[in-house]
């Protein structure tokens, strides 16, 4: 993806940067909403029928009104007109909208941070189907053009996974640059496929009277409550619009979506629609019997292309995902590596992109066909919808300083839609729909274990700590032997001795002529400052704390973040300084306060963290760990 600046750079761009980033939010933002024709009509059309039964006109067009006016409302009023201005220092996405909503509130709400992470875990849930149902329903359109080839739809589609995922390490930069043409290709195919079978029935355009989707939902009682949830599966990407936001900017995706993408997709839909209507066979597969045989071909590679796209640019959002939530305290420290030197954007998380290929593979082996997927594909996204509408009452009421009544009046309806599609997709919870919500229900409490965790490690050491003013009164009466040099040493607490400390002085019997105790902070905005970054407080002739704050879209990296502090009055040389870690070591306890499954599960997840020195990227040779045992 690219690299990630402010909205309002990207609105400062000249003409031809404006056009670039339009062309780039094509290619990614809308990968997974491009897709959505391969299969969404098709499975709310045959699902409202009957599979195998013919539909009739009523449900054709019920279903393309329904389509139609779910694409206006959740994802062009929603999100391309109302949320997209809701940008923390330019960044979009659940964990920044739950931030910027506390910043709104000025404390912190548990409430928001439970629809935070509840919208982050349904995400990551959305991030292993999107892949499986995508690629998937492109491979499908195989067995159209050879139904010998039925057998060698699952091998490839997981051939096509594999070789996927085990590219990501080498980066996005060079596939990116190819992200843009390849859609525009695609969405104008479904425009001129599109326009092409609306002449088989032009009446389907009466589909635009939204009566006709109110009353196919008042005439089919629960299989159009069934219905709706399918139709919900044509706007599963719209969440990916407002993550992508810092990517992109504002404008260029408010173009990309009014102008082009918007119209491509309704045109498609009507013409499938038609097609429908004049061939009632057709709905085995509406998007493949678009083409001549001749064409299939061409256009199973080209869908698969596009869903390949669509499959990167959501496992790209879920390696930023994961990253805000480290940095925010959420999750345990994760390896990310740096695959661009110049978009800072462009990260690889190895662990987590195994973690998502074993989740993706599992789900086309359970399910084996798009259709089985679909079942489980629209609770993730609308969970994260409910809960984006939510936090985004609270930014537009206290951020905006919109009277309370007003803001509901704006978000209310929004959120009464996604809830309805929402309660629509629990009806297909034994279908499949139990997958995403196992999905964010195992990431939910690995993140609430972590918190509970953390939060009784730092009361627990909290009693045992000493107050650092306590230790230099004690040292000015009884010096220990000083050696020359810089010692560092990192703690979550400044007003309390660092654990490695202690054990220097109590083993070693020594104390640096220059001890620093450097703190690392996160924000709550994307990014800092670099005039914010460092605040240095000398506390006497040997000591002094430093403070470095980071966003947390930022990586921290504090050598390069000591340099600034040089301006601040402290001559730093890297050569010539030593940075002490703590490495605890952690034993369950009867008395925690948590279960003894949780106080495994937490110590499990701290052994699994990346090493401290490697995710603040402090060179090794300069690095002195120190061992404690502490019992949880």
């Amino acid at each position: 993806m690219t690299a990630s600046v402010t909205t309002e750079a990207h609105e400062g761009q000249t003409t031809s940067g404006f056009w670039g980033l339009t062309l780039g939010s094509i290619g990614v933002v809308f990968g997974d909403i491009g897709t959505s024709p391969l299969y969404a009509f098709r499975e709310a059309v045959a699902g409202a029928a009957g599979h195998g039964q013919p539909a009739t006109r009523a449900i054709v067009l019920g279903v393309l009104s329904l389509i139609l006016w779910a694409l206006f409302t959740v994802v062009t009023a929603k999100y391309v007109l109302l949320l997209l201005r809701a940008d923390n220092n330019g960044e979009g996405g659940t964990l920044s909208l739950m931030a910027l909503g506390q910043r709104a509130l000025g404390r912190r709400s548990w409430v928001l941070m439970a629809l935070g992470v509840l919208g982050a875990s349904m995400f990551i849930g959305d991030s292993m189907i999107t892949p499986a149902i995508s690629v998937l329903s492109a491979v499908e359109g195989l067995k159209l053009a050879a139904p010998a080839l039925e057998h060698y739809v699952v091998p490839l589609t997981v051939l096509i996974l594999v070789v996927l995922f085990s590219f990501q390490s080498s980066g996005t930069a060079r596939v990116a640059s190819a992200f843009g043409p390849v859609m525009v290709v695609w969405f104008a195919v479904l425009t001129v496929t599109g326009l092409v079978h609306i002449g088989d029935d032009p009446s389907v355009l009466a589909a635009i009277n939204p009566l006709y989707g109110i009353e196919f939902l008042l005439t089919h009682g629960t299989i159009g409550l069934v219905t709706l949830g399918a139709v919900f599966l044509a706007v599963t990407g719209g969440e990916a619009l407002y993550a992508d936001l810092g990517h992109f900017g504002r404008k260029p995706i408010q173009s990309a979506w009014m102008f082009f993408v918007l119209p491509a997709l309704l045109i498609n839909y009507f013409g499938q629609g038609a097609l429908v209507l004049s061939d009632p066979g057709a709905i085995e597969n509406s998007f493949y019997r678009m083409v001549p045989e001749m064409l299939l071909l061409p256009l199973v590679a080209l869908a698969t292309a596009a869903t390949v796209i669509a499959s990167q640019a959501v496992i790209t959002g879920a390696f930023s995902l994961v990253r805000q939530a480290v940095q925010l305290g959420l999750l345990p420290r994760f390896e990310v590596r740096y695959t661009s030197e110049s978009h800072a954007g462009q990260i690889y998380l190895p662990r987590v992109n195994r973690l998502l290929l074993i989740g993706v593979l599992m789900l086309v082996l359970l399910f084996r066909t798009s259709s089985g997927l679909a079942s489980a594909y629209g609770i993730a996204v609308s969970t994260t919808m409910v809960c984006d509408g939510i936090m985004g009452f609270v930014v537009i009421w206290k951020l905006w300083n919109f009277r309370a009544a007003v803001a509901a009046a704006l978000i209310v309806p929004f959120v009464i839609v996604d809830l309805t599609f929402f309660s629509a997709n629990l009806l297909k919870l034994l279908e499949g729909a139990w997958v995403p919500l196992l999905f964010g229900a195992v990431m939910a409490l690995m993140i609430w274990t972590w918190r509970r965790g953390a939060a009784i490690l730092v009361a627990k050491t909290r009693r045992i700590e000493v107050p650092l003013a306590d230790l230099i009164k004690s040292l000015e009466k009884r010096p220990p032997h000083i050696v020359k040099g810089t010692a560092v040493f990192l703690t979550s607490d400044p007003s309390f001795v660092p654990t490695a400390l202690l054990h220097n002085l109590k083993h070693n019997k020594v104390l640096h002529e220059h001890n620093v105790i450097l703190t690392i902070e996160t924000a709550q905005t994307p990014r800092v400052d670099p005039a914010e970054r460092v605040r240095m407080e000398a506390v006497s002739d040997k000591f002094a704390t430093v403070r470095l704050r980071f966003g947390f879209m930022e990586s921290p990296n504090v050598p390069k973040a000591l340099v600034i502090a040089r301006k601040l009055g402290w001559q730093f040389d890297i050569m010539a300084t030593s940075f002490f870690v703590s490495r605890r070591s952690l034993k369950p306890s009867a008395q925690s306060g948590m279960p003894q499954w949780q106080d495994h599960l937490f110590i499990a997840m701290s052994r699994s963290a990346n090493d401290a020195t490697d995710y603040f990227q402090i060179p090794t040779g300069r690095v002195v760990e120190v061992g404690t045992q502490v019992t949880i």
